[in-house]
């Protein structure tokens, strides 16, 4: 097994190479293909597993922000978006089929002009996505803080300025 750190467009990336015939075995058993960039597949993920399995493809795949619209207006506008991406667009679909599992009903796939797919949620589907992910029977902490505290940010300024919530 090989780890190599690369540089490109000033981020580090890195690379684990698996020269272990049996090893590649073993992943191959358990699902895992190469080059899986547009054919990433998951079979099934426990129920008592997957609002962890979202937090780890969020933390990796995805992205949340939230915009101050109308700010010269008495009460301004706030909106939270939270956006899965990938390449596999059967993949978000899985995804989308299992967050609607636990409640979380909305949703848009959208079709790049690149070749990649995005899974979007608005404000009321994303508060759920962050009860999801961070609350509600996590058997982890593992997380990237620095986006869960966009979620957190947005919630606090929603009770501080008492802004409209679209």
């Amino acid at each position: 097994m090989h780890i190599r750190e690369m540089k490109r467009n000033e981020k580090t990336l890195y690379r684990l190479q698996v020269g272990s015939i049996e090893m590649c075995d073993d992943l191959r058993a358990l699902g895992l293909t190469e080059q899986k960039t547009k054919n990433l597949s998951v079979r099934k993920v426990p129920k008592r597993y997957f609002s962890d399995f979202v937090r780890g493809y969020f933390d990796g795949d995805g992205n949340v922000w939230f915009v101050v619209t109308k700010k010269c207006r008495k009460t301004p506008s706030l909106t939270l978006l939270t956006a899965f991406t990938s390449c596999s667009r059967d993949f978000l679909s899985f995804l989308l089929d299992g967050l609607n599992e636990h409640g979380i009903e909305g949703g848009s796939l959208y079709d790049s002009k690149g070749n990649y797919s995005r899974l979007q949620f608005g404000t009321r589907d994303s508060l759920k996505l962050y009860e999801l992910m961070y609350n509600r029977g996590t058997s982890s902490g593992l997380q990237l803080v620095r986006k869960r505290v966009v979620f957190e940010r947005f919630q606090a300024m929603k009770k501080e300025k008492g802004a409209v919530v679209v």
